[in-house]
């Protein structure tokens, strides 16, 4: 009977403490002061006061990021969950504009606001060549294509980061999963094209793209410490940590053998760099390094990474990447969630199965398995971010920036991109018979060709969908076809066939032909080649074309292919690599508005068999050499 009027008593006090600060609150008070909701108090202090306030499950929560597909702003609300993402091709509808972004992701904000601590989310998106996803954004040259730039202008990567950045939060997203700064060490790896070069120099010089992307690390920054200036910047992330260049015959996800020498040499020198300019997150390779696998290498991801090198931003891992510590991917999770957070994982990309992986985690701090140490490792790094990020002052986007996307002044900075990504590796079938430039006045020319008139081989995979799409009806651009018609002169006839045979060339009279062939988009493991042909297509297109008239071949690619075979036919030969968008890019430079000035950036091999080779093997022997790059003159109007 006690026990019951005890309890009746508490209840009642509870009421009329509620009442009472319903009471202070209608009367105008002020609200309860929270030092973590305080701006003025340094990030350090907010830190502490809110993970105090956490119970575990507010705080393994902030460790999930869940994909849209799966996202609500129930769902935020109920697991307290800390990040959301689009994966390739995860959009709200299809074709959604800027406004539909920021209105979707403001939903799922709202739910995380809702939660007791109102923490915010953070949400992330593949934006690695632009804004990828997003109809209508700018798409810009793929890393591959913008190594070659190194020389030409420095700057330029960081002005494309600057543009991504904008258009990126035009959409209402502060955090882009970009740059990647693998160093792509054998062209038959499926990635090879999200790779600035085989040089780690050059990979680390275009590291310029985080200021671009974050804004320029203040002059008395601490080393390690995440950085994004304001709302026009986003997070970036360095990826994927590290060796995901260097596998075994490129196999994506594979092992790579090297020794710790040839690691830190090779593959994490761009690392060092990305640190030094504030990168906020850094996200863990699929790959393993001598069979461990690097997300669950302690090692190197606590013990050199955080330890040694004072990074203090958080470690994200690749989509499912828990999952796949074991072959076959999920087959003993909870042994891969010991594996990956222990490793020192603090934001873990589980895409769907978010409550399997919730559970489990919270099961296994409760029995002692994953230290609750470990855990406040993660969260802390995760809020220094998003406050540094300023996302509790301004948790919602709004539609001021909706503008940026698709802006003319970014799809400008493409096509100079375009320009300067462009690598000219013959010129004329004798060095005093250039065919470059074109004239623009002709009386008949032929443009033929699998990629003449196609925006999406153009722009390659992680365009709009993960693996890219062909065709024209996927974004907004110029293809090559286009350009051309809009470069010369109103008295040329243009005349297009993708896959000309050799009488129709002979008997039309052409003044010569621009053959635009490639390989088809893919990304990651879709993307393996062990032969690095052209399609049968393409080779037929050249041998019909070249054999008949003057003509320049333009491949685009993602890598080098194998060409030496037909060199001889083909009158001049351009590496175009993955333009993307701005189609004028190719033409301004092939018609002499501008001349060519780009170097290779890797090798291109004569031969599939004398792959894995890099500047400095005993048998280096290319068809055109790392650096290699003719150049031309601008024609004077």
């Amino acid at each position: 009977m006690e026990r019951q009027w005890f309890s009746t008593c508490c209840v009642l006090l509870l009421l009329v403490l509620v009442s009472c600060n319903s009471s202070f609150a209608a009367a105008g008070a002020k609200p309860l002061y929270l030092k973590y909701k305080d701006p003025k108090q340094p990030v350090g202090a907010r830190i502490k006061d809110l993970v105090k306030r956490m119970t575990l499950e507010e705080k393994i929560g902030q460790m999930v990021q869940i994909d849209l597909t799966v996202a609500s702003s129930d769902v935020m609300k109920n697991y307290y969950l800390g990040s959301v993402l689009s994966g390739g091709g995860s959009v709200p509808s299809p074709k959604a504009s800027a406004a539909a972004w920021v209105n979707t992701v403001n939903g799922l904000q709202k739910g995380a606001l809702s939660t007791r601590l109102g923490i915010p989310m953070i949400y992330g998106i593949d934006a690695v060549h632009g804004h990828n996803n997003v109809y209508n954004a700018t798409i810009f040259p793929h890393n591959v294509g913008l190594g070659v730039t190194r020389h030409e202008d420095p700057q330029l990567i960081k002005k494309i980061g600057a543009a991504t950045a904008k258009e990126v939060r035009a959409t209402g997203i502060p955090y882009a999963f970009a740059p990647c700064i693998a160093v792509c060490r054998d062209p038959r790896w499926g990635r090879c094209y999200e790779s600035y070069s085989e040089d780690h120099t050059i990979v680390q010089k275009m590291t310029e793209i985080i200021p671009g992307l974050q804004g320029d690390l203040p002059a008395n920054s601490r080393k390690g410490v995440p950085f994004a200036l304001n709302r026009t910047k986003v997070a970036a992330c360095a990826k994927h940590y590290m060796g995901d260049g260097g596998t075994t015959k490129g196999i994506n996800e594979n092992n790579t053998v090297i020794s710790m020498n040839g690691l830190m040499s090779i593959h994490m020198p761009a690392y060092l760099n990305s640190i030094s300019k504030g990168v906020a997150t850094i996200m863990v390779s699929y790959s393993s390094w001598n069979g461990k696998k690097m997300h669950a290498n302690r090692e190197l991801v606590t013990g050199f990474l955080k330890d040694k090198l004072k990074f203090r931003g958080f470690v994200i891992s690749d989509w499912q990447g828990i999952d796949r510590i074991t072959s076959p991917p999920h087959a003993n999770y909870s042994s891969s969630i010991t594996a990956g957070v222990g490793a020192g994982i603090d934001m873990i990309m589980v895409a769907y199965n978010y409550t399997e992986l919730i559970n489990d985690m919270i099961y296994q701090v409760k029995n002692r398995i994953i230290p609750v140490s470990r855990i406040d490792d993660a969260v802390k790094r995760i809020l220094r971010v998003k406050f540094v990020m300023g996302l509790f002052e301004k948790p919602l986007a709004d539609l001021s920036m909706v503008n940026e996307l698709g802006k003319q002044e970014h799809r400008d900075l493409a096509r100079e991109a375009v320009r300067k990504s462009l690598v000219l590796l013959k010129n004329g079938k004798t060095a005093d018979k250039p065919l470059l430039p074109l004239p623009k006045k002709a009386a008949k020319i032929l443009v033929a060709g699998s990629h003449a008139d196609n925006l999406g081989n153009q722009c390659g995979g992680w365009t709009i969908t993960w693996q890219g799409q062909t065709g024209n009806d996927l974004t907004s651009g110029t293809t090559i076809l286009k350009a051309v018609k809009s470069a010369v002169a109103p008295s040329t006839q243009v005349v297009y066939s993708e896959q000309p045979d050799a009488s129709f060339v002979k008997s039309s009279k052409f003044s010569y032909a621009i053959v635009v062939v490639g390989e088809p988009p893919y990304a990651e493991t879709q993307g393996d080649s062990l032969n690095l042909t052209i399609p049968a297509a393409g080779l037929t297109t050249i041998n019909n074309v070249c054999g008949s008239i003057k003509c320049v071949v333009v491949v685009i690619s993602g890598r080098p292919l194998v060409i030496e075979p037909y060199l001889a036919k083909i009158d001049a030969l351009v590496a175009a690599w993955l333009p993307g968008t701005e189609g004028q890019g190719v033409t301004d430079v092939l018609f002499g508005d501008y001349g060519f000035t780009g170097k290779l950036a890797r090798n291109w091999f004569r031969s599939v068999s004398q792959l894995p080779m890099n500047v400095g093997d005993a048998h280096y022997d290319p068809l055109f050499p790392f650096g290699f790059g003719l150049t031309t003159e601008p024609i004077k109007s």
